[in-house]
This record gives C-alpha cells, sequence and structure tokens, in this order.
C-alpha cells in the first residue's frame, strides 16, 4: 500500500482549472536530482520528463522554460521566443525566492508568482508528459496541451541535446 501523496500548490492549481492529471511519488536520492534518473524512477522514457528551469530575460525578467530531461537549454533560443536579446539562468541561491520551490522540485505551476512559461515544442510530440509537482520527488502527469493551458505558455524549439 502506498502512502497517500499530498497535494501541492500545484496540483490545487490544475484541480482548480478543472484540468486532468495524476501524480506520481518517487523515492529521492538528493545526491541525484537529474531529471533522467526521476524519469528512470517512473519507468518513463526521458523525453517525457520535463524539468522546470528559471531564467531572466534582459527584457521581459523572469520566465521559465521546461525542456525534456537529458537535455540543454538553448539560452539564444529562448531569447528569441520570449523577445528578449539574451537569456540567462538565475543563479541557484534566487530560485526559491523568486518561485518558492528548491532546486529538483520547481514546477512551472502553483508558484509564488505567474512567470511567462515557455515549453519545448517537442512536448507536443508526447501523448502524455511529467512536470514537478512542486516537490522532490513528486509529479504531475498531464497532456502538453493542458500544461500549456494551464500556465497560458508558448511552445519554442528551445532544448538541445546535452
Amino acid at each position: 500500500m502506498s502512502a497517500k501523496i499530498s497535494k501541492t500548490n500545484a496540483a490545487r492549481q490544475l484541480e482548480k482549472q478543472g484540468i486532468a492529471h495524476t501524480l506520481h511519488q518517487v523515492a529521492v536520492d538528493e545526491n541525484d536530482l537529474s531529471a533522467v534518473t526521476m524519469a528512470r524512477q517512473l519507468g518513463v522514457e526521458p523525453q517525457r520528463v520535463f524539468k522546470t528551469l528559471v531564467a531572466r530575460g534582459d527584457k521581459t525578467g523572469v520566465l521559465m522554460a521546461c525542456i525534456p530531461a537529458g537535455t540543454e537549454l538553448n539560452l539564444k533560443a529562448l531569447a528569441a521566443a520570449s523577445g528578449n536579446k539574451h537569456t540567462e539562468m538565475v543563479h541557484l541561491k534566487d530560485v526559491r525566492p523568486l518561485t518558492g520551490y528548491v532546486r529538483g522540485g520547481c514546477s512551472p505551476l502553483g508558484g509564488k508568482k505567474n512567470y511567462p512559461v515557455f515549453v519545448d515544442a517537442s512536448a507536443l510530440e508526447q501523448e502524455s508528459i511529467y512536470i514537478s509537482a512542486g516537490l522532490r520527488g513528486v509529479q504531475i502527469c498531464l497532456s502538453p496541451q493542458d500544461l500549456l493551458r494551464a500556465v497560458t505558455g508558448d511552445t519554442a524549439n528551445i532544448a538541445r541535446q546535452a
């Protein structure tokens, strides 16, 4: 019998919007918070697990990027997609104050503020994807279209192979 997964702000936001999703919890290794390891723990292909990264644009300020496990964020592509001349990753120490989330548990949903969200276009090739529910080891599975609707997000080719 598995323990009940506690609802997170991200899950509550989806419920409030009437968006179908499921919650999944796996054991967490604090020394390996990679999305590829998360995919292995969930038993799904890495291209279905999307990690959320926090960046800052020179014109728009803070924004979030969701890219598949095993890929890297293409900052130039993110800048172009978001109307910035350049973007840079937000320092790890600033992620929690900006979003309310810790490394390995950052979600595009239910954060302190609604930042612009850009999801790699490869998400649309998947029937469903996994994103962090806002806690390490807890993932939300939903359709990519529903994620985009929930965050009023945009898609762009922002990931590149690591």
